[in-house]
């Protein structure tokens, strides 16, 4: 695998997957995307696999989403957008065993695919997050959706739409329930498998049963809003050459305010 790192300690029952790009932030590429998707698929068969912590190489960050260097050919139908991030989850792959997203730095973007489907975030204390969309001239969809599940409205509308121009801190996610717990940056695997390996120590079908039942209580209306986000995305995203002008330019805009 290129773009992941997969370890196993199949006594405790506990995969610990890693996106492995530290030089590029930790962004998803297609390889990468395809390897996420297939990791999930892969554990659906491992019963030695009863829990799983994901989480990103290195301090900087967690993940910023797509990597801007990849280039994705869109149909010319308005009513089709092609997403490589749409299957990189692991609700997107019919997988029901416990994940717990451990977030190191930056999670910003197209990182909230992964969030949205875990079941809970451990943070390290100085991991930030943020919605870049606006700021580069897209419509955040899939990703507003996603937070507007985890985190109460306001604060998901405010993130989605302040762009770069705000940071939510750890400590405010945690205060907003969208982190569940906090540890130092030096403490957040261990704090995160420690909670792997109690759900994994627990009867796998009750756990996997509770995790279907957790998501069916929001399923529909996390589906009917996800139906509708290519169809917002054509409408709302500028041209791709105003996009990367936008995105050229970021070095000039002010330091992000981090509340």
């Amino acid at each position: 695998m290129t773009g992941l790192r997969v370890a196993q300690d199949k006594a405790a029952g506990v995969a610990v997957v890693t996106l492995d790009r530290e030089r590029k932030h930790n962004a998803i590429d297609l390889a990468t995307a395809a390897e996420l998707a297939a990791v999930w698929r892969e554990f659906r068969f491992a019963d030695d696999v009863r829990a799983v912590v994901l989480t990103g190489a290195g301090r900087a960050a967690f993940c910023t989403g797509v990597d801007r260097g990849v280039e994705v050919p869109q149909p010319s139908s308005p009513y089709s957008v092609d997403d490589p991030l749409v299957a990189i989850g692991p609700k997107a792959n019919d997988l029901w065993k416990p994940v717990i997203a451990a977030v190191n730095g930056m999670a910003c973007g197209g990182a909230f695919y992964l969030l949205g489907e875990s079941e809970f975030i451990v943070s390290s204390a100085t991991a930030t997050y943020f919605d870049p969309h606006t700021t580069y001239g897209m419509v955040s969809a899939y990703e507003a959706v996603y937070m507007a599940q985890r985190m109460p409205f306001g604060e998901a509308a405010r993130m989605s739409l302040m762009g770069t121009a705000e940071r939510l801190s750890a400590r405010r996610a945690y205060e907003i329930g969208l982190v569940s717990e906090l540890a130092e940056p030096d403490e957040l695997l261990a704090a995160a498998l420690r909670a792997a390996g109690t759900l994994a120590a627990c009867p796998t079908e009750a756990v996997q049963g509770t995790v279907r039942a957790l998501w069916s209580a929001k399923q529909a209306a996390l589906q009917q809003a996800l139906a509708q986000a290519p169809a917002l995305i054509s409408l709302g995203n500028l041209a791709p050459e105003r996009q990367a002008d936008l995105f050229t330019g970021r070095r000039a805009a002010p330091e992000p305010r981090i509340r």
